[in-house]
């Protein structure tokens, strides 16, 4: 077992204690280790880490705040149940009983059919969500799920399924090693990386820039394109047109290089043929990137020996995300820059996620979508899913297959969901609604229980589907820094085991959690080749330690119980609490396909066949305005706007809008603005800027607060405006059926008093 660690490894607290404590930060993909101290009882600070051999100290402002999300008064710490509209704290075995009051009736009456489950995505960074919500999911007997994945990256999904034959096979930028970085619909400043877990990804691009070049493709003029070396502002949903361009430059001036890659490639004289018809030149009037930039981008591709194209949730969110998603990876494979360091590479988790297993059915990137439909929509499902706009039609319509019950799992679709609003009309007509989480927010407001979960430093941590999209392979345990204020109560996981028996018939509170959490572990062993009655003989403990110990030791870098003695065991780890960095990407093709032949699929049909609705894109005459999202660092989609020292400074939730369409409009900034969409109509204030091309709008995610029946006192202080409300249901991409929230149509115009 090769190990990088650094740094001091003693005088560490134990849980509860006093002292110094070292912890993995749970917010988002940057995964910042942390160092915190603790005085009588409470954080008394909180820093980076600079031996943490994953981010050398870097930390960002929601890092540092983690200490107030475990202190805030406003977190539920124990059960409540809704007794004549009025909450309750309860016992846990009360709030479990009242579960089953709810809950088994309408499975009784109505089935199983009746009930679903909506997951918010705080699970991909819990330690125990992460690894138990597919019981929930998978054993439950609920045949349809929601979860916020499509409203984020299931084109990307789509693209890796049908690409390399694993929905969850990504490949990320090498940027700690590229010398040219092209971002598209991305702001690593914000967002710390998306789909890409890197330490201080700003810092890393400042270094690009000191040895080659950073470029930014994106109608907004974002804190990441201001410290690049080159904007390019984009029309909105137009990214897959610009790429096909550059795809159409590197064949017709013969730049194709497909390298070592060659013999892995399947569909090259399709992609030839396909790309002939988009000619820069044909898309440079919608796009609004001159044919000759076009043409010398796709040059400087190919000519750094170090470079690659990154794509993120502007081009995944917009009516032509799967197309977009795909070509990204279609450039990155032409030019030579792909699986080899500097280029597009695919990681290597040192624990791997259930998660990433393939669909039965679909392990060959078989495009069999469709297997199921909507009941009112008609909406086809795609790896598994459907858009979770549905949701709310499906609640309101009466009829066989009606939802009567909902289940959601740390997850506020409210607020971060397409015509949220909507939704929020019809959640108090359900039969029962259960929520797991740690506030009353604008969703659980609507619960009839809430079942409370562990702050975050009540936990261990130790990253799973994160590790998916790291730069480098890295392990690092963190302990809990605090021991739960309620003894008894039981761990988000367990919870998840007991709510998935109640679907099955069994009373939640006499559910058997042992025995199914010993299944599911059985179950996770047999996809890696163990007989799980045989390797639960090493532990006198189950739960997700338990399953981590499993992932770790079947890794690529683990001891497989014995066969390699220097490999990883969780014991091991543990010994290293600044982590264990395996080092950075290598090349994975062919091993990392999924595919029957291991060859990448260049040009799969499914999504040749949506070009034609991009062709008509080109015809369509120009909206007058048209709205994108965008993020903020101090931020994180619906979470953390309770937390007061993130809610400093000035309001955040404004409508950019350029010079020029504030002046046509009479519009200054600080002036509220009625802005309208085919979905509904907010008022906002304006924020007047250059910093975004003519013609497009901009309003970040996650706001809408101050409903009433909430427990968010500092977020209801400075609620800001829902920008859901603006997101048609119907406005998706066709293919993944993600919905749009990028390049929505709309009107803006001074509001009268």
């Amino acid at each position: 077992m090769t190990a990088v660690t650094t740094g001091q490894t003693n005088l560490l607290a134990g849980v509860g204690e006093d002292g110094r404590h070292l912890y993995t930060c749970p917010l988002c993909e940057a995964m910042c280790g942390l160092e915190i101290q603790v005085v009588d009882g409470r954080v008394a600070s909180i820093r980076g880490n600079p031996d943490d051999v994953w981010s050398r100290g870097h930390i960002c402002p929601k890092g540092a705040s983690l200490g107030v999300v475990h202190e805030d008064p406003d977190r539920i710490r124990h059960p409540m149940i809704k007794v004549d509209g009025e909450w309750q704290e309860v016992s846990w075995d009360a709030a479990f009983r009242r579960c089953t009051e709810l809950l088994a009736p309408v499975v009784e009456r109505y089935g199983i059919g009746a009930v679903t489950c909506y997951t918010g995505n705080p699970l991909a960074h819990s330690f125990s969500l992460g690894r138990y919500t597919g019981v929930l999911l998978g054993m439950s007997g609920i045949p349809l799920s929601y979860s916020p994945g499509t409203v984020d990256q299931w084109p990307k999904n789509l693209s890796s399924h049908l690409m390399y034959g694993g929905w969850w096979t990504f490949p990320v930028p090498d940027i700690e090693r590229t010398d040219l970085l092209v971002v598209m619909g991305a702001n690593p400043a914000a967002s710390q990386g998306s789909l890409l877990a890197a330490p201080d990804v700003m810092g890393i691009i400042g270094a690009i820039r000191k040895r080659g070049k950073v470029i930014v493709i994106d109608p907004v003029r974002t804190a990441t394109a201001a410290r690049a070396d080159e904007w390019l502002p984009i029309t909105p949903g137009t990214d897959a047109a610009l790429l096909l361009a550059v795809a159409h430059t590197l064949f017709e001036e013969g730049l194709v290089d497909l390298g070592e890659l060659a013999p892995y490639i399947d569909g090259l004289d399709r992609m030839r043929e396909v790309a002939a018809d988009w000619s820069p030149e044909r898309v440079a009037g919608v796009t609004g990137i001159s044919a000759e930039r076009t043409r010398g981008l796709a040059r400087e591709l190919v000519r750094t020996e170090r470079a690659v194209v990154y794509g993120r949730i502007g081009l995944c969110n917009q009516e032509f995300g799967s197309l977009a998603s795909w070509l990204v990876d279609v450039v990155n494979i032409l030019t030579g820059h792909f699986d080899k360091p500097g280029g597009s590479m695919f990681p290597r988790a040192a624990a791997w996620s259930v998660t990433v297993q393939p669909i039965p059915g679909l392990e060959d990137g078989a495009p069999e979508f469709g297997r199921f439909r909507t009941r009112v929509r008609g909406a086809k499902e795609v790896l598994g899913q459907v858009p979770v706009s549905c949701l709310a039609e499906e609640i309101a319509t009466p009829g066989e297959g009606q939802i009567k019950a909902l289940i959601t799992v740390a997850g506020n679709p409210v607020l971060s969901t397409p015509a949220g609003h909507k939704l929020d009309e019809v959640l108090p007509t359900l039969d029962a609604m259960i929520s797991v989480d740690l506030w009353l927010n604008e969703t659980t407001r609507h619960a009839d229980v809430i079942l409370p979960a562990p702050s975050p430093l009540e936990q261990p941590h130790h990253d799973d589907l994160i590790l998916n999209f790291a730069i480098n392979s890295i392990a690092n345990y963190s302990a809990p820094v605090f021991n739960r204020t309620d003894p008894d109560a039981p761990e988000e996981w367990e919870i998840l085991i007991r709510l998935t028996g109640l679907c099955t018939g069994t009373p939640a509170e006499d559910v058997d959690v042992a025995a199914i959490d010993d299944g599911f572990f059985d179950y996770m062993a047999f996809t890696v080749g163990l007989d799980g009655a045989e390797i639960r003989k090493h532990y006198d403990h189950g739960g997700p330690e338990r399953i981590l110990d499993l992932t770790l030791r079947t890794g690529p870098f683990g001891d497989r119980y014995g066969e390699n003695p220097d490999g990883l065991t969780l014991e091991k780890l543990k010994a290293h609490p600044n982590g264990i960095n395996f080092g950075p990407m290598v090349a994975r093709v062919p091993e990392v396909l999924g595919t029957s032949d291991k060859k990448i699929r260049l040009a799969p049909q499914y999504l040749l066949d949506d070009l034609p609705r991009l062709a008509q894109r080109l015809d369509r005459a120009p909206d007058e305005l048209v709205l994108v999202s965008r993020r903020h660092l101090r931020s994180n989609n619906s979470w953390l706007h309770n937390v007061g020292p993130l809610m400093k400074g000035r309001d955040r939730c404004t409508l950019l809008i350029h010079t020029d369409d504030a002046a046509k409009r009479g519009v200054s900034t600080g002036d509220v603005v009625t802005v309208t969409s085919a979905g509904g109509t907010i008022e906002v204030a304006a924020e007047v800027t250059d910093a975004i091309m003519s013609g497009v709008v901009s309003m970040p995610h996650g706001w809408g607060h101050g409903k009433p029946g909430t427990r968010m006192s500092v977020a209801n202080g400075s609620p800001g405006v829902n920008t859901n409300v603006l997101s048609p249901p119907t406005f998706i991409d066709e293919p993944s059926g993600n919905g749009a929230l990028n390049g929505i149509p709309v009107t803006v115009t001074a509001t009268t008093t």
